[in-house]
């Protein structure tokens, strides 16, 4: 009597070992049947449906270019302000958004939590790539309204969106993670989360430029200033889709590359750190939801 050799691959595991990212990529039809569950549930009854990926972005604009860029005059000090605000404000919007989201991702879907085994990564990054659905609309009008502005693309430009994209993703997923996993224990991490999408949005060079901070903050401040990887993410979006369409008399903060490279690795950092904590609280979900 022969035996077949029990292959790796074939011995009994736990529930939820095999889980994590690996694991959430080969379950593409379910990831992509969590987006669209999330954009018809986010749009529900809604005459403009998707269309609302360009009203946000236009309303929230709007509000920024005429109460700071013509009633506090920034429009007059920033060549091309219109294009500056917006190259900022589409990222941080994709920034915002994705935290946002991520976090409530778990327990928005406890009752799936609760019956079904499902790798728990697929609900945050499910998330981010709505948020991702979003982010397009704004893209476009940020292009439109760049090469009406005189912007050509360019290698260099290009790699810098790239780059600045890139941490922005990366750390706001690594982010997403380990909030969408604290948020199942402490519910008032969701308050924690909006209060400080308010405070994101003035502690980047997107409403203002960086140079106020320099001359108005103390030297530890403007450090602490840089140091944070949303402002190199927004400079670089501002350096690929806003300034080649200047006069070129703008200074970006110093060692703009270097503090990028430094920021993606710490991204990179972040998201692992994120992942680890989001498989390690993941066993007790179902029991706290």
């Amino acid at each position: 009597m022969t035996t077949t050799p029990i292959r790796p691959d074939d011995r009994l595991r736990p529930p939820g070992e095999d889980g994590g990212l690996r694991q959430t990529l080969r379950n593409k039809y379910l990831l992509r049947l969590l987006v669209r569950r999330e954009l018809r549930a986010r749009y529900k009854g809604s005459l403009l449906g998707l269309g609302w990926s360009y009203v946000r972005p236009a309303v929230t604009f709007s509000v920024y270019f005429y109460v700071v860029g013509v009633f506090l005059g920034l429009d007059r000090q920033v060549e091309d302000f219109p294009v500056y605000l917006f190259s900022g404000m589409v990222l941080i919007n994709l920034f915002t958004e994705t935290l946002h989201s991520t976090t409530r991702s778990v327990t928005g879907n406890g009752s799936l939590v609760r019956k079904v085994f499902l790798p728990r990564e697929l609900f945050p990054t499910a998330s981010a790539l709505v948020s991702l659905v979003h982010f397009l609309p704004g893209m476009m009008i940020l292009l439109g309204g760049a090469v009406a502005a005189g912007w050509r693309p360019s290698p260099g430009a290009l790699a810098a969106a790239a780059l600045g994209f890139a941490i922005i993703v990366v750390l706001g997923l690594g982010l997403g993670l380990l909030c969408a996993a604290v948020n199942v224990f402490f519910r008032d991490l969701e308050q924690v989360v909006d209060i400080s999408v308010i405070v994101i949005t003035w502690s980047v060079p997107m409403i203002y430029p960086w140079t106020h901070v320099r001359t108005h903050a103390p030297g530890w401040v403007l450090d602490l200033y840089l140091a944070n990887p949303l402002v190199s993410a927004v400079s670089l979006f501002q350096r690929a889709f806003w300034y080649p369409g200047t006069d070129g008399s703008f200074a970006f903060p110093p060692d703009l590359y270097a503090r990028a490279g430094l920021s993606l690795g710490v991204s990179v950092l972040v998201f692992l750190a994120g992942h680890a904590a989001f498989g390690r609280m993941q066993q007790r979900f179902a029991q706290e939801l």
